[in-house]
């Protein structure tokens, strides 16, 4: 009998949106009816869209960020409780055997206020006791707790922390990353895009591609900007010599694997990437930055570091497999087997 998934994707940022593409693939191998949705940003910004057929879509909820920041008063202010609660409460789950939810609101309260059960599966919900934080606040941690909130608890992290983690879902496409060119991929999306173009010119000995859905292709000395698309820049990322970005956890998760030497600047005031930072120094994964340093910058790439050598297994098809089953294999066991 085929089982039929509701699987909601958090939408703001790329990360959320590249984890699930991994899924969708590992999916199709098995005999489920997945619909998705999305929410956090708008439907005409979602792109390289495709293998998710007819997506549902909601308005959600998005965190608001500048010059690098958290924003919490605008986030607070932008949200829309009325259209919110709608959405939640018209959201049909009979249809659907299991609900799976990779820190997205609409579905998580939903299920809440219906008495259904959800799953959630992301890198949200891998911060138990044991896993590394820092600058939470009251604030930062009744966020994180209630702002998608399920009943069982699938993290993803690059290192088992507690038993409840799995290692990262990868989407990478059949390129070989050993043929290395010489270019910096840089992909900072909250950082101002002219005034990250202008800092990236003074180290006019390095060529770098920048890479933001906020500006048009072209180029501007050693910079070559690139408006953001899947393909291109898996392909700019599969031969790059090094990374600069900010500390979320899919891309990071992704140079790891392709063992790309990462310079990273979490968003400032955002728990979850001064966290992720804290874990790649106490891992010794990547080198971090706490805002575009230049002296930092410049002493990182005149003696750029060797990757560490990482190889995480397929966890895409382990967890399609696991729900195509049902879920009901402990999580416990599904991470011991995948971080052998």
């Amino acid at each position: 009998m085929t089982r039929k998934i509701l699987y909601g994707v958090q939408g703001t940022g790329q990360g959320h949106v590249s984890r699930a593409r991994g899924i969708s693939h590992a999916l199709k191998d098995f005999d489920v009816d997945v619909t998705w949705l999305f929410s956090g940003r708008e439907r005409d910004k979602l792109f390289d869209m495709e293998i998710f057929g007819d997506f549902k879509h909601r308005e959600g909820l998005t965190m608001v960020t500048e010059a690098g920041k958290m924003r919490y008063r605008k986030t607070a202010l932008g949200m829309h409780p009325a259209t919110f609660i709608k959405d939640a409460t018209k959201l049909d789950l009979d249809p659907y055997d299991l609900i799976v939810c990779d820190y997205e609101p609409v579905i998580s309260w939903a299920c809440k206020a219906r008495g259904r059960e959800a799953i959630g599966i992301g890198h949200q919900y891998a911060f138990g006791s044991n896993t590394p934080m820092t600058g939470d606040t009251p604030l930062s941690r009744l966020l994180m707790a209630q702002f998608a909130p399920v009943d069982l608890e699938v993290g993803l992290h690059w290192a088992p922390f507690d038993d409840s983690i799995l290692p990262p879902i990868l989407d990478l496409p059949d390129i070989d990353p050993d043929d290395i060119k010489d270019h910096i991929l840089v992909y900072l999306p909250f950082e101002e895009q002219d005034k990250t173009t202008q800092w990236l010119q003074q180290f006019s000995d390095r060529q770098f591609i920048q890479y933001s859905n906020q500006i048009i292709d072209g180029e501007h000395g050693n910079v070559q900007r690139r408006k953001a698309n899947v393909h291109g820049f898996k392909a700019d990322l599969a031969a790059s010599r090094a990374v600069i970005c900010n500390t979320g956890f899919e891309l990071i998760s992704e140079c790891l694997q392709w063992r790309k030497p990462v310079l990273t600047r979490p968003l400032a005031k955002q728990m979850e990437q001064l966290s992720n930072a804290a874990a790649l120094e106490q891992l010794g994964y990547a080198k971090t930055m706490q805002s575009l340093n230049t002296k930092k910058a410049r002493a990182w790439l005149d003696d750029i570091p060797e990757a560490p050598e990482i190889r995480f297994n397929n966890v895409a098809m382990a967890l399609a497999e696991w729900l195509a089953r049902g879920a009901q294999k402990p999580v416990k066991e599904l991470s011991q087997s995948l971080w052998q």
